[in-house]
């Protein structure tokens, strides 16, 4: 019985930007008297379905985006007589459909670090339930990830979570569901552990893949403390430190390591928080703005967050505390109209952010929007390809419309026009080079270009082209120009790197 570990995708780069972490942990989580799992990442190269056989066991964990190629994998493989066991996301929110239409035996919802060794046992007795509850497992029991079996050369970042859950609520975002509100935090040294295994590898560059690196703000402190909530002020407090503990630790890796992480906007109130993530060598964070306007940030419960010039201050605060910004910007919500383009264009570049990413509004499963959205539509749901647009998902990528929730201002052309024109602005030649004086040499600053480039094709053009030749188009550039990229982020292997201490 052989076990196989497959992430789906119908978009191949030849070079993955961030190792996929969930395959490493599940092989991790593979008992070794079933051998080295079998791990194909669809991102890099198609799956070879001749390699399995009955009887082997297949994992394939699914997101929403990946779903109807994870789904076509699943009922391939079970047609070849393998067990097929599906997790993830989507899965979770959807068991019913991973077996009806993705051949599946069995799904495993939640958390698979401890489940999957439960569903390897059951498949080698031949004893397969079709639920396994994997739950919301406390820190201790995450494992960390079986680096060793990486291909080499084939990834530009590599990926270590510190952290599962998010305490905020947008309307927008599952993970609050469903990886839960209440931040479940790993220990620091087992982190560190990890990241040095990797810079062992030649890993300079690490994503610290969480769903919000900043827990605990500096208002939810406060607000336990006017309420004299001692047991909820110690809790924050706690999280907090041990954010520190992390933030020290990695201080005393090479200083040519790079870090990467997602992050509140809340954080530029936190200048002592900002100066550890500079000294971390945290120099970049994706910090989702989503609206330029105090409407759109109400719409999507983000109310939290600035917006206009304090917002663009707020901004700039990451930058001189030395965290490059990632800005991500949503567009096609209700509030918008036909100047929000270019004011949202405008605030990214006086903001002077890095790099941005502009989507248009997708009600995602498992969120508010998604549940506002499904029950707007009621009955009276339009199909196509003889699936309800309220499971796009299972709609063919070239049939999906580009919008799904209609505008009261905007048709869904207007708005992809629109949103395609702010990718072209933002990421022109002259804006690009103009931004590239974040390094130093000439060296750094083409590198700067090409890595901008190879961005937007990645998501912009693959995204939200209008055909599938554009598609195609966009792929062959992104090949084309992942493997220099890659190069540039590579670092000599650093075998003998020792765990710093406390």
């Amino acid at each position: 019985m052989k076990v196989h570990l497959i992430n789906p995708s119908d978009v191949a780069f030849g070079v993955g930007v961030i190792t996929p972490r969930w395959l490493y942990v599940l092989a991790a989580a593979t008992p070794a008297s079933y051998g080295d799992p079998v791990i194909t990442d669809e991102t890099l190269e198609s799956l070879d379905i001749d390699s399995i056989q009955a009887g082997d066991v297949v994992g394939i964990g699914i997101h929403t985006a990946n779903a109807y190629r994870g789904l076509e994998i699943g009922r391939l493989i079970r047609e070849r007589g393998a067990w097929v066991i599906f997790g993830g996301i989507h899965a979770t929110l959807y068991p019913d459909e991973a077996r009806e239409l993705g051949g599946a035996h069995a799904v495993v919802k939640g958390d698979g670090d401890v489940a999957w060794s439960n569903v390897l046992a059951d498949c080698a007795q031949g004893k397969l339930r079709q639920i396994y509850e994997g739950g919301l497992l406390d820190a201790d029991k995450f494992l960390p990830a079986r680096w060793d079996l990486l291909p080499p050369k084939s990834y530009m970042w590599a990926s270590v979570q510190t952290i599962r859950g998010c305490p905020k609520h947008c309307s927008f975002c599952s993970v609050w569901r469903t990886d839960g509100q209440r931040p479940r935090q790993r220990g620091a040294h087992p982190v560190v552990e990890e990241i040095v295994q990797l810079r062992r590898l030649g890993f300079r560059f690490i994503a610290l893949a969480d769903d919000n690196f900043y827990p605990v703000t500096l208002t939810d402190i406060e607000l336990a403390r006017r309420q004299n909530n001692l047991p909820r002020l110690n809790e924050l407090l706690a999280i907090r430190a041990e954010r520190f503990e992390l933030m020290d630790l990695l201080a005393k890796l090479p200083s040519e390591m790079i870090f990467f992480t997602q992050i509140t906007m809340e954080a530029a109130e936190d200048p002592e928080f900002l100066d550890a993530m500079r000294k971390a060598h945290i120099k970049g964070a994706l910090v989702g703005v989503e609206a330029v306007t105090e409407e759109g940030l109400k719409a999507v419960y983000k109310d939290f967050n600035s917006f206009g010039d304090d917002l663009a201050e707020r901004l700039r605060t990451f930058k001189r505390h030395g965290v490059h910004v990632l800005g991500s910007f949503i567009f096609g919500l209700s509030t918008d109209r036909q100047d929000t383009f270019a004011a949202t264009a405008a605030l990214a570049k006086q903001a002077d952010i890095t790099f941005a990413q502009f989507v248009t509004m997708t009600p995602f499963p498992g969120t508010v929007d998604f549940d506002r959205w499904e029950k707007s539509l009621g009955e009276d749901v339009e199909k196509i390809h003889g699936v309800p647009i309220t499971r796009y998902w299972l709609i063919p990528g070239h049939m999906r419309p580009k919008l799904y929730t209609p505008h009261p201002t905007m048709t869904p052309e207007e708005i992809r026009k629109g949103t395609q024109g702010v990718w072209d602005s933002f990421y022109s030649l002259s804006e690009i080079w103009k931004r590239a004086h974040c390094v130093k040499s000439l060296k750094a600053r083409i590198g700067f270009l090409f890595i901008s480039k190879l961005y937007r094709q990645m998501y912009a053009n693959t995204g939200i082209a209008t055909d599938s030749a554009r598609r195609k188009s966009a792929n062959r550039w992104a090949r084309w120009l992942a493997k220099p990229c890659r190069l540039m982020f590579q670092g000599k292997k650093m075998p003998d790197l020792a765990v710093p201490e406390a």
